[in-house]
C-alpha cells in the first residue's frame, strides 16, 4: 500500500483521487443506462427481457421471471441447516436493532382551537435490489426487508440478477425470514426501470431501495422523482484511525476486508504512528500474497487505498471528517475520546474488538450506508425509509379568526391574492 504523510504534495491529489472514484457520470455510462430506462419505460416487459437475457445471460419470459413458490421453497431446502441458524441469528438481531426505529405519529392542541399534529404512515410498495454479480449478498436482503416489515410496508418486491435463471438457496433463504412478497430474476439498470415504471410483470413501486454497480446506481438517480430511491450507493470505503496501541495485523486484515469488494473499493488507515504504518502496509503486502480475491484486492488498494502518516490523532479526526466514510474504525485505546469530534460518517465502530465485518452481518445496525463522502448529509437506511409523514391542521372558527387576517395579508404580500381572498370569505361568517 501508498504511504504518505499529509505534509506531502501528492496527499490531496490521492485524496481527491479516492473521494472522486466510481462516478457514476461518465457520459458513455449515462448514455447506456439512459437508453435502457428509457426502453424498458417505453416497451415493458418486451426490453426488459431483451436485456436480461443480453446481460444476465439467461431468458426470462412472463410465465418464468417470478419466482414460484416452489422454486422459493426448493432454494431455501438446499441452504445447509448450520446456514439457516447464522442467517436466523442476524435477522433477529437486526429486527431488535430496528424495532427501536418505530416511529409514531402525534397531535398537540398548540393552543385553544387548533390542533396540529402528524400521521405516519408505511409505504404501500416497496422494491428492493438485492447484487448478484460478483458475490451473493443474502445479507443485503436481510438489512433491505427486515426495516421495511417492521415500518409496515404492504408489499415487498426483491429483484436480484440470475446468471443460471435460478435464484440463490442463501437469497431465497433470507427473503423468507426477511418476509419479501415477490421475488424475480431480473437485475441492472433494466430491473431499476421496471420497478420504476412497472410492466405487466413486474409492479410499479413507490420507493428503490439497496445497492448495486455503476448501472444501477445511475438507473436510480434516472428515476428518482418516479419514485423514491435510499441513495446513490457508490463503491464501498473503509476507515480506520489507529494510534498504533493495536495489532497491526488486524488493521491490515479489515483493510482487505473492504478491498476485496471490487476494484473501487477504497482502504485508508490515518495514524500519526510511523513504525505502526509500516507495519500495517507491511502485513497488507504479506496477506496479499494468498488472499483469495487477491486481484481485486491489489487492484483496489493500489488504485484507491492508502496509508497516511498524520501529524496526530486531532489531525486523523479533521482527515475523517472531510473524507465523511461509509465505515469508520476507531482502532485507539480510548475511541470515545474521539468519537465527540466524529461528524461525518455511515458507521463508526469503536475500539480493537468492533472489525467492521461485524456491521456487515450481525451486529444488528444497518450496513447500507453513505457512501462517497455522502455522510455528510446521509444517513444509514433504517425504518424511518419505509415510511410518509403528513401533517395534521384543524382549526376552529375562533382560531380562524384569531390567524386569519394576518394569514390573507401574507399571501397578498406574495402576490397570491386567491389564497388570500379564500381566508377573507371565512372571515365574513366569523
Amino acid at each position: 500500500m501508498k504511504i504518505i504523510r499529509t505534509d506531502s504534495a501528492e496527499f490531496e491529489r490521492h485524496f481527491r483521487r479516492i473521494r472522486e472514484r466510481g462516478r457514476i457520470f461518465d457520459p458513455e455510462l449515462w448514455a447506456a443506462v439512459g437508453r435502457i430506462v428509457e426502453e424498458v419505460g417505453r416497451r415493458g416487459d418486451e426490453a426488459l427481457f431483451e436485456y436480461t437475457a443480453r446481460w444476465d445471460g439467461h431468458a426470462v419470459t412472463a410465465a418464468t421471471v417470478e419466482v414460484s413458490a416452489d422454486e422459493r421453497a426448493d432454494a431455501v431446502a438446499q441452504v445447509p441447516p448450520e446456514d439457516l441458524e447464522i442467517l436466523r441469528l442476524a435477522a433477529a438481531r437486526i429486527e431488535r436493532f430496528h424495532e427501536h426505529q418505530r416511529c409514531e405519529g402525534w397531535s398537540v392542541a398548540d393552543e385553544e382551537g387548533v390542533e396540529l399534529g402528524q400521521r405516519i404512515l408505511p409505504l404501500a410498495r416497496v422494491g428492493i435490489y438485492a447484487p448478484g454479480g460478483l458475490a451473493c449478498y443474502p445479507s443485503t436482503v436481510l438489512m433491505t426487508a427486515i426495516p421495511a416489515r417492521i415500518a409496515g410496508v404492504g408489499e415487498i418486491i426483491l429483484v436480484t440478477p440470475s446468471g443460471d435463471g435460478l435464484l440463490h438457496p442463501l437469497i431465497a433463504a433470507a427473503a423468507e425470514m426477511g418476509g419479501v412478497s415477490r421475488i424475480f430474476k431480473i437485475g441492472g439498470a433494466q430491473a431499476i426501470a421496471a420497478l420504476a415504471f412497472g410492466t405487466a410483470s413486474i409492479p410499479r413501486v413507490d420507493k428503490i431501495v439497496g445497492p448495486g454497480n455503476a448501472y444501477v446506481a445511475a438507473a436510480k438517480k434516472m428515476v428518482f422523482g418516479r419514485v423514491a430511491i435510499d441513495m446513490i450507493a457508490g463503491p464501498s470505503e473503509i476507515l480506520i484511525i489507529a494510534d498504533g496501541t493495536g495489532e497491526a495485523a488486524w488493521a491490515a486484515a479489515d483493510l482487505l476486508a473492504q478491498a476485496e469488494h471490487d476494484e473501487t473499493a477504497s482502504a485508508v488507515l490515518l495514524t500519526p504512528d510511523e513504525p505502526f504504518a509500516g507495519a500495517v502496509a507491511g502485513e497488507v503486502e504479506r496477506r496479499l500474497a494468498d488472499f483469495p480475491r487477491k486481484g481485486i484486492a491489489s487492484r483496489a488498494l493500489g488504485a484507491f487505498g492508502a496509508v497516511v502518516i498524520t501529524r496526530d490523532l486531532a489531525e486523523a479526526v479533521t482527515l475523517a471528517n472531510r473524507f465523511a466514510p461509509e465505515h469508520l474504525e476507531l482502532m485507539v485505546q480510548n475511541p470515545r475520546d474521539l468519537l465527540a469530534g466524529i461528524q461525518n460518517a455511515g458507521a463508526i465502530f469503536l475500539g480493537m474488538y468492533t472489525p467492521e465485518a461485524l456491521g456487515d452481518y450481525m451486529a444488528g445496525p444497518n450496513h447500507v450506508l453513505p457512501t462517497g463522502g455522502t455522510a455528510r448529509f446521509a444517513s444509514p437506511l433504517g425504518v424511518y425509509d419505509f415510511i410518509k409523514r403528513t401533517s395534521l391542521l384543524s382549526f376552529s372558527q375562533e382560531a380562524l379568526r384569531r390567524y386569519g387576517t394576518e394569514t390573507a395579508r401574507f399571501a397578498e404580500m406574495e402576490g397570491l391574492g386567491g389564497h388570500g381572498n379564500s381566508v377573507r370569505l371565512r372571515l365574513v361568517d366569523c
